[in-house]
């Protein structure tokens, strides 16, 4: 059994096994994990006919996936097939499908790779026995919050991958400014750090200047992938905010404020006022915190901002109704915002 970052050292090395467990409570990082595998053996233009892909959690016999992998790749050395949320490696599920896998795992052909991965439930589980028995025909890799040493040096990747360095005292303070449970929320924290720095060297005083958070910077990083059209991590970040315990109304009510602030400078920059004029109308201090909001508003026009305070009085009024599912209606309207 090893962890994700050997795991990730045999990919760079170029290390492959034709089968795979991942196992713990990061979703994400098992999902990292297998795009690395992807990327490595898979062809873009070919992935639809050479990846294939089933639900472990419906999945009442194994054959449907032993034909996937039984037939031969198009256009490429080699397939990958995953079962996600493989639940029969829990020790209280199906054993015929666990013995059906074990039993395969040693016969797999050589173009193909399996790959499964199970979400634990909860920090206090541990991988059972047929886990550690499939280890001796499988890659198992445990896939657990990374702390410590480990999330200060994937964070460092992140810094490195951008051209940017960062000392030791300052990768410290900025990794205990930082919630582990989130890599994607990570990376977007290095990338704004890495544009407010910019060309200079990063200080204490930086990180905390930026990261000692307030509510507009939550709701920045909430309108910021809307902005850009990304849906997923959208939803990942707004999932956090309620994780951590904000309130559907409160993040409502945030999401709308936002949006009015970026109607008000949308309409300004059309009417040919400078940043100046922006930050006394909005009552903005900080010209970093300018340059954000206008960068915002480039990427919405009128209309589309228009949309959005639309949809956020029409969920405010969905709200009041005790019949509706909160989350799922804040959900629809992060989703509404980026495809409206």
């Amino acid at each position: 059994m090893i962890d994700v970052f050997t795991f990730n050292e045999n990919i760079k090395k170029g290390i492959l096994n034709n089968c795979y467990l991942f196992c713990g409570i990061d979703e994400q990082l098992m999902k990292d994990g297998i795009n690395s595998i992807i990327n490595k053996v898979l062809d873009k233009t070919f992935m639809d006919l050479n990846y294939v892909k089933f639900d472990g959690s419906t999945l009442e016999s194994f054959e449907p996936v032993v034909n996937a992998c039984e037939t031969l790749p198009f256009m490429s050395d080699k397939k990958v097939v995953l079962v996600y949320r493989a639940n029969f490696f829990q020790e209280d599920k199906n054993d015929n499908v666990f013995n059906r896998i074990y039993e395969y795992a040693s016969n797999l052909p050589d173009y193909c790779i399996l790959i499964f991965y199970d979400v634990f439930k909860s920090k206090r589980d541990k991988p059972g026995k047929k886990i550690y028995k499939l280890d001796k025909r499988a890659c198992v890799v445990k896939a657990d919050k990374i702390k410590g040493q480990q999330l200060e040096g994937k964070i460092k990747s992140f810094f490195e991958a951008r051209g940017k360095q960062i000392g030791r005292i300052e990768l410290k303070v900025f990794s205990t400014l930082m919630d582990e449970n989130n890599l994607n929320i990570i990376e977007n924290e290095v990338e704004k750090l890495c544009c407010y720095t910019y060309e200079k060297s990063i200080t204490k005083e930086d990180i905390k200047e930026l990261f000692l958070k307030s509510n507009d910077d939550d709701i920045f990083d909430l309108v910021n992938p809307i902005s850009q059209k990304k849906v997923k991590e959208a939803i990942e970040v707004l999932n956090e905010l309620i994780y951590r315990g904000e309130k559907i109304p409160y993040i409502l009510n945030m999401i709308e404020r936002q949006f009015n602030r970026l109607f008000r400078v949308k309409m300004l920059l059309e009417n040919k006022k400078n940043k100046q004029d922006i930050m006394k109308e909005l009552n903005i201090r900080s010209d970093y915190a300018c340059d954000i909001i206008i960068g915002q508003s480039k990427k919405f026009t009128l209309k589309q901002l228009e949309h959005a305070l639309q949809l956020c009085l029409d969920c405010e009024q969905k709200l009041k109704s005790s019949t509706v599912n909160g989350k799922t209606e804040i959900e629809l309207l992060v989703i509404n915002t980026i495809t409206g």
